[in-house]
């Protein structure tokens, strides 16, 4: 488990859950990580791309799941990578997996052919595809009103879906948000919030975030989340990081908010660096060199592991600024300094709620059986 040694300043709270003012009162607003920071952000990349499969050796691949009947499973960007596997082993393993997609087609051929393949070695799969597209909060929405309205079980909210559009020139959803913040943060967090009715009915309960060693390497300022303002040169690796980071802030703050007996725990997952298809759209070159690069990278399936340590309740009780963590060895890690600014992930939680159009006492709400209105939805 992470240690909880940090200063005292850095765990330090009102009973609210918000940074004190004492706090608050002495820190200077940074613009951007200091040298120290930057140089171990890269350092971390570079020491996982390297020996991620030494630090992981000593578990099984595949991963042994235990059966999970009964047990619902919504994974959302399921069928490519990561996403795929895990949609397949938990589906293999007994679950009942819904596969949130933006291509439902594709996500129905896959299902056949798991079926075919499946075909005598059981029951049939039991899996079934929605549409949800990220880039879309209105979809987001949607795909929300549409699941709580069939009072049915879910038991774990996967938030895999991702981009990282390398080398890509800076771009915005139709929401107006830079694409990779909004596919790898807002998005999710909207899902997450506006699920919490299904995840409260079947506690307990797990949200888990598939996130990336890269946030080690993010720095975000909540008054320039779209990274317009100037101050900062935008690039795909500051998009893709401070997304993640973010992810990972607000995160933290959930978990502060949500009550023990709510029966929901919210955790990080860094899966290691994984051979995925992230570089499909990249010119021939780069593509040529990502794929020369195996034998230090994680295929996708050997990066699913079902084995989530449940200690984020321990987290809560020491008061640990940040959300549950695990590494690509399924052992609990520490985020990135960044990601212990307790201040700044508060009001990265309150940005985040205004952008996404929740109010901000949305989760309050909600865990008292209440209702909240977004500004997007079935009816825009």
């Amino acid at each position: 488990m992470a240690s909880s040694s940090s200063s005292p300043e850095k765990g330090k709270e009102k009973a609210n859950g918000k940074p004190s003012e004492d706090v608050a009162k002495h820190k200077v607003k940074k613009e951007g990580l200091g040298w120290i920071e930057w140089f171990m952000g890269w350092f971390y990349l570079a020491y996982e791309m390297l020996f991620q499969r030494i630090v992981a050796s000593n578990l099984q691949n595949p991963m042994p799941l235990p059966p999970i009947n009964d047990l619902t499973f919504i994974v959302t960007g399921s069928t490519s990578g990561i996403g795929k596997e895990i949609a397949r082993q938990l589906a293999e393993a007994g679950g009942h997996v819904v596969m949130a997609v933006r291509n439902p087609k594709a996500a129905n051929d896959l299902i056949k052919k798991w079926q075919e393949d499946w075909s005598g070695r059981g029951l049939p799969l039991n899996i079934e595809v929605m549409e949800l597209d990220l880039l879309s909060l209105n979809s987001v929405v949607r795909f929300a009103e549409a699941w709580n309205a069939r009072s049915g079980p879910l038991h774990a909210l996967i938030n895999n879906a991702g981009i990282f559009s390398i080398g890509e020139p800076q771009k915005f959803s139709k929401d107006g948000y830079e694409e990779h913040m909004q596919v790898n943060h807002l998005s999710p967090a909207l899902l997450s919030v506006l699920l919490l009715p299904s995840l409260i009915r079947s506690s307990p309960s797990r949200i888990v975030n598939v996130n990336s060693i890269m946030h080690n390497l993010g720095f975000v300022d909540p008054e320039d989340m779209n990274v317009t303002s100037g101050k900062r040169k935008f690039t795909s690796m500051v998009g893709y990081s401070n997304s993640k980071l973010a992810q990972i802030m607000f995160s933290s703050v959930l978990n502060k908010r949500l009550p023990t007996e709510a029966g929901i725990n919210v955790v990080c997952v860094s899966p290691g660096i994984v051979h995925t298809n992230v570089a499909r759209d990249l010119p021939k070159i780069v593509q040529a060199a990502y794929h020369l690069i195996p034998y230090f990278i994680f295929s996708p399936e050997e990066a699913t592991d079902p084995q989530l340590v449940d200690y984020c309740e321990s987290l809560k009780a020491e008061d640990w600024p940040v959300c549950a963590f695990l590494n690509h060895d399924c052992r609990p890690a520490n985020p990135s300094e960044e990601a212990h600014n307790v201040e700044t992930a508060y009001r990265v939680w309150e940005k985040t709620l205004e952008l996404v159009g929740l109010p901000s006492d949305a989760v309050e709400r909600l865990i008292e059986g209440g209702e909240v209105n977004c500004k997007y939805g079935s009816s825009q």
